[in-house]
């Protein structure tokens, strides 16, 4: 498959929008990764197999994604490490 993940983060336990085979709660995880088309392709049918998965969204992040999503996690990192001083 080939790629690499950028970035990961575990959201934790949340409550579904709607009810998913009679489920109401899952956990939520976000992962960013670069990749050849095909791989997304590859990616996405390996999770549609794995009966653990109920829904997942595949979306391409442009340039402005990207350097959106590295400005949100440096200023969630400060946050932290001022948190931890105190």
């Amino acid at each position: 498959m080939g790629g690499k993940v950028n970035h990961s983060e575990s959201w934790g336990l949340r409550k579904l929008a709607y009810p998913i085979q009679k489920k109401s709660t899952g956990f939520y995880f976000l992962i960013e990764f670069e990749g050849e088309g095909n791989s997304v392709a590859g990616l996405e049918l390996s999770m549609k197999r794995d009966e653990r998965i109920l829904r997942f969204l595949t979306v391409k992040m442009d340039k402005d994604h990207v350097a959106y999503a590295e400005k949100r996690r440096n200023k969630a990192g400060e946050k932290k490490s001022v948190e931890a001083e105190a």
